[in-house]
């Protein structure tokens, strides 16, 4: 059940401590999978509500990435999987948070045939927080390759510090930045996962996704998780455009929920 807690093995929490991001194999079951993949399905057709659609058919986002943040607030079935516990309780062990919010979800579909790669970056930048450690999960609803864009991470480049922003569309090369010497693309690991399968990554881990280069779309659910007191630095994101908070103040409330 999603409620139930999971023990990851010791190993794959060093890992992810050593290297920024680890391969979890089966967090779901194929009947979650494929109930996931409805709830999906139903949400992305949505045109309204409180999630957000980053962008429309036709866009130069949308051949990155077909992309809907918050599922959660519109789908009873989507807030089931994105408030699991066990989902939440292995993001917990692997940073070793005290307590797990909520920062938001996203549903990622990377659409085929005019697809583009996912450049390389970092995602803390673009996540409005003053501290470091937050972390997302992606969960394969499909299986994933180099052929239909499966990701690719740096080991250990978690360790350098927050770089800036990169335009996915018209990206810049990250590597040339002050700072970024020490991220070696060379060393990247592609990750070929089964559906069901995902990965965890830390906010500042470099990575990248290919492109699709297959006939459907490649679905993935991502989940953010930050530990409980993180606070929020006053940058404008989506998600707290509007909330009421201040820069200094604990990313916490309803659209901000404690998981763990």
């Amino acid at each position: 059940m999603l409620d139930e807690k999971i023990v990851l093995e010791q190993e794959k929490i060093d890992y992810y401590r050593e290297n920024g991001f680890v391969q979890i194999d089966g967090i779901l079951s194929p009947d979650e999978v494929n109930e996931l993949r409805e709830h999906l399905a139903e949400v992305m057709g949505a045109d309204q509500g409180h999630s957000v659609s980053t962008d429309k058919q036709g866009g130069a986002y949308y051949n990155v990435l077909n992309q809907r943040v918050n599922t959660w607030r519109d789908h009873g079935g989507m807030a089931r999987f994105v408030m699991s516990r066990r989902l939440a309780d292995a993001a917990k062990q692997l940073a070793g948070f005290p307590n797990t919010r909520l920062f938001h979800d996203h549903a990622l579909f990377k659409m085929p045939h005019d697809s583009k790669p996912t450049p390389w970056h970092q995602d803390l930048p673009y996540w409005p927080m003053n501290e470091r450690g937050a972390m997302s999960i992606w969960i394969a609803l499909d299986d994933v390759d180099e052929h239909n864009g499966c990701m690719m991470f740096i080991p250990k480049s978690q360790r350098i510090r927050n770089l800036k922003h990169v335009d996915l569309i018209q990206p810049h090369d990250i590597f040339s930045e002050e700072g970024a010497a020490e991220a070696d693309r060379n060393k990247a690991v592609i990750v070929r996962m089964k559906a069901g399968s995902c990965t965890f990554h830390d906010g500042l881990t470099f990575h990248y996704a290919h492109a699709n280069n297959s006939d459907r779309p490649r679905r993935a659910l991502a989940i953010i998780y930050m530990a409980d007191g993180t606070t929020y630095s006053g940058a404008g994101h989506v998600c707290t455009d509007n909330t009421g908070h201040q820069s200094g103040d604990p990313l916490k409330g309803g659209l901000f929920p404690k998981l763990t």
